[in-house]
């Protein structure tokens, strides 16, 4: 009988790792890093949790860092397999990879120069080249395709609607069937058509970010707006950390509709990130190629992702230009949790000015900048010094990517019960709520795995 290990995604919303285990084959679904907490970042640096001799395979659900960012260790450490994915996982997955190892090797090459690192010297986890080997690897699926992926284990992808890419996979194992859920998008995506229901299983992974949490559009859309007014209005500009990949693009969308419908002043919109200027060309591609990912009314008319303002911001000189910005604006920039990238400069210059405002506008995990900001840290630290928070903070929750507690319970049910549901990607108190709720909603087991438990299929 086929086994299935946790090692990563359990206990918390990052490091997803799922082992599945046939006797004959091993398939690892999912290959994340784990992020935030040092505690967590620290396990990115032991031996892979696995025997790589033995692992036949990787699946990959979408191509964000906590689902795909450990990948480059494993081929650093050897591992030459396939890797399968979507097409649109594929395309943002090499975009991100390569962002993760100049971000690493830069921010070791900064600890160095600064002598902030307890390390001597700081390495980075893996570089350029790792990433470019792991890239290699990747063996993209259509939606709704049978494949077999290893001796005895077949694999079908199905739309999550998460990211562009996005999928949840089937995998039969012998006469045993699993669906893993990656990460579920919403039914009111701006820019994706909703998830596809998912196929009879036996066991159901499916994960829990926002498993005690809701969404209220209709009122974050109009604190957004009021939030990029009132800033506008006393001179200040709207900083949005935002995850480079669908982030950035549903941000954008949303600013297009309320300058169109004149809920906000036209100010110029940055996208100051290399990497979700990679990714909104992919969208861009898959929005002229009529991809079946792509909500229909998108395909036709006007540029969906420009507010009408819209300058792309490429280089560093560019970037640094629009750190104190000298009159309103809109500057959308990486990483959406602030661990790293261009938005970091752009925090050190405007979090000590009351004029700003700071928007959180997605799911920020514990130990992160964002996750402190929506704290209400009154200082961060960047760079090794510490930055005082003197800009106005606003949390948007409705802007995630995640389904909300109640979406997820609706995919979740949306087909037989299985034998086992297993509620992971989640911190303690979202997985514990969504379980409990399946099981007195609807009567199913359901469990909330432990970090690196094995269990039967």
């Amino acid at each position: 009988m086929s086994t299935l290990t946790f090692l990563g995604g359990a206990g918390t919303v990052t490091g997803s790792k799922y082992l599945f285990d046939t006797g004959d084959s091993q398939v690892l679904v999912d290959c994340g890093l784990f992020q935030g907490l040092a505690p967590l970042r620290r396990r990115n640096w032991k031996q892979p949790p696995l025997d790589l001799d033995r692992l036949d395979a990787v699946v990959l659900t979408h191509a964000h860092l906590d689902h795909c960012g450990y990948l480059p260790v494993l081929v650093r450490h050897g591992w030459r397999g396939p890797v399968f994915t979507t097409e649109g996982t594929a395309d943002l997955a090499a975009i991100v990879l390569a962002d993760s190892a100049h971000l690493m090797v830069e921010e070791a090459r900064q600890a160095n120069e600064a002598g902030w690192s307890k390390h001597r010297p700081a390495l980075p986890l893996y570089d350029a080249e790792d990433a470019d080997r792991a890239t290699r690897l990747f063996r993209p699926m259509d939606f709704e395709v049978v494949r077999a992926v290893a001796d005895g284990v077949d694999l079908e992808f199905g739309r999550a609607g998460h990211i562009l890419g996005s999928a949840w996979a089937h995998l039969t194992l012998g006469d045993r069937s699993v669906v893993v859920s990656g990460d579920l998008g919403r039914p009111g995506h701006r820019v994706l058509r909703p998830p596809q229901p998912r196929p009879a299983c036996d066991a159901l992974l499916v994960e829990s970010t926002y498993g005690d949490r809701r969404h209220d559009d209709a009122a974050a859309t109009a604190l957004f707006a009021s939030t990029i007014r009132r800033t506008a209005a006393r001179g200040g500009s709207v900083l949005i950390p935002a995850f480079a990949v669908d982030r950035t693009e549903v941000i954008l969308v949303e600013l297009a509709n309320l300058v169109r419908a004149g809920e906000i002043p036209d100010l110029p919109v940055f996208v100051d990130s290399p990497m979700a200027l990679a990714s909104l060309r992919v969208y861009r591609q898959a929005v002229a190629k009529s991809w079946p990912e792509i909500r229909p009314e998108l395909m036709h008319g006007e540029d969906a992702f420009d507010p009408g303002r819209l300058a792309e911001l490429h280089t560093a000189t560019q970037s640094m230009q629009a750190n104190d910005p000298k009159t309103p604006s809109i500057i959308i920039s990486a990483s959406g949790m602030a661990t790293g990238g261009r938005v970091l400069h752009h925090l050190k210059s405007m979090l000590p000015d009351n004029r700003h405002t700071v928007v959180v506008v997605g799911y920020a995990a514990a130990g992160t900048r964002a996750r402190q900001l929506v704290g209400g840290a009154r200082e961060i630290k960047i760079h090794g010094r510490y930055v005082p928070v003197k800009a106005e903070v606003q949390v948007l929750d409705a802007f995630s990517a995640h389904a909300d507690a109640d979406e997820l319970l609706a995919w979740a049910t949306g087909g037989p019960a299985p034998g086992t549901a297993y509620v992971v990607h989640g911190e303690p108190e979202g997985a514990q709520t969504l379980a409990e709720r399946l099981e007195t909603e609807h009567g199913w087991t359901a469990v909330v795995p432990r970090d690196g438990e094995r269990v039967l299929v």
